[in-house]
């Protein structure tokens, strides 16, 4: 199965999902926007419309969907929007971008969960919205902190 998230810049999120038993594959790249095949470049700019994301193939018998949904609320702050930490812009958002009717319904519950629990002190504004064409990063990018020994987190 696939799973799409974007929560801030897609390296550190990327390292976080890697290391999940379950997750058999990630790649970095861009999604939701209205320009095709943007490079890095056009998405920094801020016009394109898409956000970093991480695409991740995951194994439903070694780690749910509400797993990945756990983590995705851990790694990022889901309150303010067009921004995480020093990064700032719409490309930064946080979102769910689900593959079909069962991951909807699960991310919106999720949601729904943390902002009644109101763990983030705020409300959430991630937005939850169907998958789109997904455009690869550049294979610099992919896997980034791994490849420079960088650990989880923002260089």
């Amino acid at each position: 199965m696939e799973a799409t998230f974007a929560a801030g810049c897609f390296w550190g999120v990327e390292s976080a999902f890697r290391k999940l038993d379950g997750v058999t594959e990630t790649a970095v790249g861009y999604l939701g926007g209205t320009t095709a095949q943007p490079t890095y470049k056009d998405v920094c700019v801020g016009d394109t419309g898409h956000a970093e994301v991480v695409r991740m193939t995951f194994d439903p018998a070694r780690i749910s969907y509400n797993d990945l949904l756990d983590v995705f609320w851990a790694s990022h702050d889901p309150t303010t929007p067009g921004r995480q930490g020093p990064d700032i812009g719409s490309q930064y958002r946080s979102a769910i971008f689900f593959h079909d009717d069962e991951q909807k319904r699960l991310a919106e519950e999720s949601k729904a969960k943390f902002n009644e629990a109101g763990i983030f002190g705020a409300p959430i504004v991630t937005e939850i919205t169907a998958v789109s064409d997904f455009y690869m990063a550049e294979d610099y990018h992919q896997q980034y902190l791994e490849k420079r020994r960088l650990g989880v987190g923002h260089p």
